[in-house]
Formats: structure tokens, sequence, C-alpha cells
């Protein structure tokens, strides 16, 4: 039997496999509101057999964009726009995901087939804002440090976002804390040098994060799971590590969060990252361990047997795939066969099932 595609239950939901579509931008959508582009990119990975199909970095508001062209949930249009497409990932049996996000200081930059640098107001471009008036790179615009008052708007812009995301139909929301994104930048002693409770110690540090965390799982069901996406390290001497983020892992499980989704850098643009087939891996194993949480693994992860080693031996609750799902949007369906798996195709695509 394989593991890989065996079904996962987290409180209420029961995935019919481990395999899962990884959020990825298509910088494809105007004032945030998704479109056909998203209808197909997003059903056919439904289509292929993946268990959960997870919607890019949404922003919870228009500031919050990586880009002019990212997704957003702000607003009932959004809402009303993603409904159709949360219906149809449902009638193909993918439960529907959405990740939740504030770029923070990374925010205001150009779609990346155009340079993916930051724009200024001239070109559409807007304020940026992080923990501290630190700019990400050399030649990036110094951020303004938000202040403390902002800082509860800012929590209530995530669980907001959530509801919206529930209305629309969504099933599992995960909140982005990684990359180099707001929420991590809070996180990382590279991007944050506030004096106050929100800077410091890996406690204050944690603060704004674990309080969006609280006000997330507090407006979703309590049959639904909330997950986290973490930078398990910065890969920079002196940055977020993994030590740190089995800490905050065993403070988000306390505040009812159900898996942990292990990525890594995006703190800083000229970190060594040792990028390899399941390179990340380890974080999963290791959180998964030291914390007692379901884990996902994602990285470089693209043949069948690679995954399926990956859950049967523990090291994660399941695999979040990316580029391999873009190469090959079909790519469950392929990999059961390489498995010795008998998974139905969809009817409409039986007769060009291998026998």
């Amino acid at each position: 039997m394989s593991k890989l595609f065996s079904p996962l239950s987290l409180r209420g939901l029961t995935f019919k496999n481990r395999i899962f579509v990884s959020p990825m931008c298509q910088y494809s959508a105007e004032d945030g509101i998704p479109n056909l582009w998203h209808m197909v990119h997003l059903g056919s990975r439904a289509v292929g057999g993946a268990a959960l199909v997870m919607a890019e970095a949404t922003a919870v508001s228009p500031e919050g964009r990586i880009s002019p062209a990212d997704l957003g949930i702000w607003s009932e249009v959004h809402v009303n726009a993603f409904a159709p497409i949360v219906e149809f990932l449902k009638e193909e049996g993918a439960v529907p995901a959405i990740q939740i996000a504030h770029a923070g200081r990374k925010a205001s930059t150009d779609v990346p087939w155009h340079g993916g640098q930051p724009l200024g107001p001239a070109a559409g471009g807007w304020e940026t804002v992080a923990p501290s008036a630190l700019p990400f790179a050399s030649g990036w615009p110094a951020p303004r440090a938000l202040a403390r008052e902002e800082l509860d708007g800012i929590v209530t812009q995530f669980a907001e976002a959530a509801i919206r995301s529930l209305e629309a139909g969504f099933e599992v929301v995960e909140i982005h804390m990684a990359h180099g994104y707001l929420l991590h930048e809070f996180l990382s002693p590279i991007a944050n040098q506030r004096e106050d409770e929100y800077g410091g110690s890996l406690e204050n540090r944690a603060r704004l994060p674990l309080q969006v965390a609280e006000a997330v799982r507090a407006v979703w069901p309590d049959d639904k799971p909330v997950f986290v996406r973490i930078s398990a390290t910065d890969w920079v001497e002196g940055g977020w590590d993994l030590a740190q983020s089995i800490q905050l892992t065993h403070w988000l499980k306390l505040r009812g969060i159900d898996m942990i989704d292990c990525s890594s850098g995006g703190m800083v643009m000229d970190a060594k990252i040792p990028a390899a087939p399941g390179f990340q891996v380890p974080f999963a194993e290791a959180i998964r361990r030291e914390a007692g949480i379901a884990t996902g693994a994602v990285g470089l992860i693209t043949e069948p047997a690679q995954a399926e080693q990956i859950v049967a031996m523990g090291q994660a609750d399941a695999v979040f795939m990316a580029r391999e799902f873009l190469r090959d949007p079909y790519w469950p369906l392929h990999a059961a066969r390489a498995l010795g798996v008998d998974l139905p195709w969809p009817v409409q695509y039986a007769r060009a099932k291998p026998r």
C-alpha cells in the first residue's frame, strides 16, 4: 500500500492523499481579483488528482500585495470572484485552500518577468511597511516602520481575510509567515530591530505572528484546519533558524494550528541556500518530531518514489509541490501509476488512462 496515496485527516477534514499543491504566485490579477487564468491554473491541478489545491499568496490588504498583479481578499468583490473557482475544486475532489499574506517590505514590486524590482508611486507602487525601517536589499527603498497602534490593524486584516476566505468556500486557510514577508520580518532579528514589546527577545518577535494565528483560529471553524507556512531558517548567521522555528511551532500548536508548511529562506537576497532535491525535508522532519505537529515538506520534490519515501518514513505528513505541478498538472495520476496504485481518472479523461 502506498503511504503517499493514503488519506490524511486533520480536524473534520479528510484529504484523499498526501499530495498538496503549493501556493504559487501567478501575477495575473487586476485589483487583486481572480479571473479565468486562476480558474484554469487551480482547477487543472484538482482535475489532476491533488488532494489539496492552495491559492497563491493572497493579500489581506492592497498594500500587502507583492506586486500590483497579486491576488487579494480584502473585499466582497474578491469573495464573489473566488467562489466559482472554489466550487470547481470541490467538485473535482480537492480540498480548496488559500494562503493569506502581507508582503511587508517586499511589497510594491514589478512582476518577475519584468524584473521584479521595486515600483515607485509613478509606476503604480506604494509605500511599504515593516517592523523596522530596514530595506530588503541594497537599492531598495526603506520601508516605514509600523507604529505600535497599527499592529492591531494588521491582526484584524488577517482575521477579516480569513472570514472572507470562509465565505468564498475555502476549507483550509494558511497563514504566510515565510519568505521574508511581513510576519517573517517580525520573527527574524535581521529585519526586526524594534525596541518595544514586538522586538528583541524571541517571545517579543513572535508576538505579532502569534496574535495573527490566534485571531485567524478564532474566526475559522473548529472542524477545519489552519496551516502556517514558515521559513525554517534564513540561511544567514544570526538570523532566524530551526531552533527558533521549533519553539515557534510549539506556541502555534498551543494556539490551535494544525500543520506547519516547512519552507526556508527569503529574508535576504544573497543567502547561500544549498538547494538540492528534498533539501528542506529535514526541517519538516525535525519540527514534526520535536513539536508533535503535522508537517508538510516542500522544495525540489519531483519524483514519485521520493515523495513516497518522505511520507512513508514519517519525515512529513504530506508533500507540497510547486514547480513540478507547473510542468505536469496531472502529476498525481502519473505518480500513482509509477507506484502501482490504481487511481481513478476523471471520467472525461478515462479513455486515455494507461492500461
